[in-house]
């Protein structure tokens, strides 16, 4: 059983998940920081607030902390901006990628366009 739980911790994909959830956090750190340090100083300087944190109201005894709210859907909107352009890139370099190849109609794998043989069942290709 201990074999059978280190060969399922040891999978590539899971690692890669860890690993990219690692990085999601450290990046949301970096962007709250980001937010807290630079983006609400520079909009409260314009609005005449020195700090949105503390920004509150109160109805009957509750405080209501708006500003802190207001912090995180800042934050919330550039860590998805960010992600936006990361997967519009990553999907212009697929397109680009598929762009450059054409399949092979005996094998169905992605050959350059420019290849006359196929290097993975040696068939000759048609012209493009």
């Amino acid at each position: 059983m201990l074999k059978e739980f280190k060969d399922w911790i040891m999978k590539g994909n899971l690692l890669e998940i860890a690993v990219g959830l690692i990085l999601a956090l450290a990046f949301a750190d970096l962007v709250k920081a980001f937010v807290a340090d630079l983006i609400t100083p520079i909009i409260a300087a314009i609005g005449g607030k020195p700090d949105f944190a503390n920004l509150t109201f109160t109805v009957n005894d509750s405080t209501f902390r708006y500003g802190d709210f207001l912090n995180f859907l800042i934050t919330f909107i550039i860590i998805g901006f960010v992600l936006f352009l990361i997967v519009k890139a990553a999907t212009k370099m697929m397109k680009a990628k598929d762009a450059a190849t054409k399949g092979c109609a005996f094998c169905r794998n992605d050959v350059p366009v420019e290849a006359t043989r196929c290097p993975f069942c040696t068939s000759e290709l048609t012209a493009a």
